[in-house]
């Protein structure tokens, strides 16, 4: 039996063995799978919003009859299918991460099966979304489908910043009391994720016209926690970036702490501003985009505390130079 060739037995491979991007090339692709990411949190949030989450009424295939949205189906169905759409686009992204960090020299294994890994995620989600479309848009679905896809967000990140460092142990640049205070404001922005999911799956904007199921308390109640749980996020950075100063931290945590308390000045006005206005959709989804790039902050909180220097220059890392990190806002 004649041997396949290597581009159909190792594609990936065959393409490192002609192809070797720049570290530029490398970071922009893994930028651009986590800016994927962050937009199909937003696109979900607009087939919500927009009570289009049965536009399409099964899975995979839109109607049992036909793969695509037909005229028949409308503005729903057309928002539905066009959100189904962009996970491939997504996975493009994400596939251009895979085989730009798998075709860099040296091959850096840790960095591809971070990419690999959001693949995974990707996949994963996209059957817990054909679920929750069969299962008439089941809050609790619905909520998990939102926190994998922070999961997704937290594996892009990490990838985006371990492509621009390099593989060596990582060193901490503050001390450990400075870093377990770290990790509980991560927590506490962890918890005011999940409790904001509780929030939309009790509240209005179902998803969907018809009459949906949705958690049975009383979602102004949970609305309260969530906002508690804000300011006691809010109060975690400021002690955070006091701490910092007090210590004389190098500039990358103190920036990134501070990029934090902005977003999340920010995400608190939309969120008031919402309340008091009855919710409205355009605020809605802009409170659902300020929870994707609060996740993102705190995480690059965390991942500034420490750096990872190069193995080969051994060039500080980007937390300790205190160069800014690219804005993927």
């Amino acid at each position: 039996m004649p041997k396949l060739p290597e581009v159909v037995r190792n594609p990936l491979a065959h393409i490192a063995r002609r192809w070797t991007p720049s570290p530029v090339t490398v970071q922009r692709a893994c930028a651009a799978a986590l800016a994927m990411a962050v937009v199909i949190v937003v696109t979900g949030g607009a087939v919500r919003l927009t009570s289009s989450g049965l536009g399409c009424p099964t899975w995979p295939k839109c109607t049992d009859q036909s793969l695509t949205a037909t005229s028949e189906m409308g503005f729903h169905g057309a928002i539905e299918f066009t959100n189904r759409m962009l996970t491939y686009v997504l996975c493009a992204a994400v596939g251009w991460a895979i085989i730009a960090v798998r075709s860099q020299k040296p091959w850096r294994r840790s960095l591809t099966r971070l990419g690999w890994a959001q693949f995974w995620v990707v996949m994963g989600n996209a059957v817990l979304g054909g679920i929750t479309v069969l299962t008439g848009l089941n809050p609790y679905v619905v909520s998990g489908h939102f926190l994998l896809s922070s999961a997704l967000i937290t594996v892009a990140v990490v990838t985006w910043q371990r492509a621009r460092e390099g593989d060596r142990a990582a060193r901490p640049l503050v001390g450990r009391p400075v870093q377990q205070l770290a990790w509980v404001l991560t927590v506490g922005c962890a918890l005011l994720i999940a409790v904001g999911t509780v929030v939309t799956g009790a509240g209005p904007h179902a998803g969907d016209s018809t009459e949906v199921h949705r958690i049975p308390i009383d979602w102004k109640t949970v609305a309260q926690l969530h906002a508690d749980l804000a300011w006691v996020v809010v109060a975690l950075t400021l002690a955070l970036w006091f701490v910092l100063r007090a210590v004389d931290a190098p500039a990358g945590p103190k920036a990134r702490t501070r990029d934090l308390f902005v977003v999340l000045m920010a995400q608190g006005v939309i969120g008031y501003v919402q309340y008091f206005t009855h919710l409205p959709e355009v605020l809605v989804g802009l409170h659902m985009l300020g929870s994707a790039l609060i996740w993102i902050g705190v995480l690059r909180v965390v991942l500034s505390m420490r750096e990872r220097p190069s193995a080969q220059l051994d060039i500080p890392g980007p937390a300790q130079s205190g160069s800014a990190l690219a804005s993927t806002a």
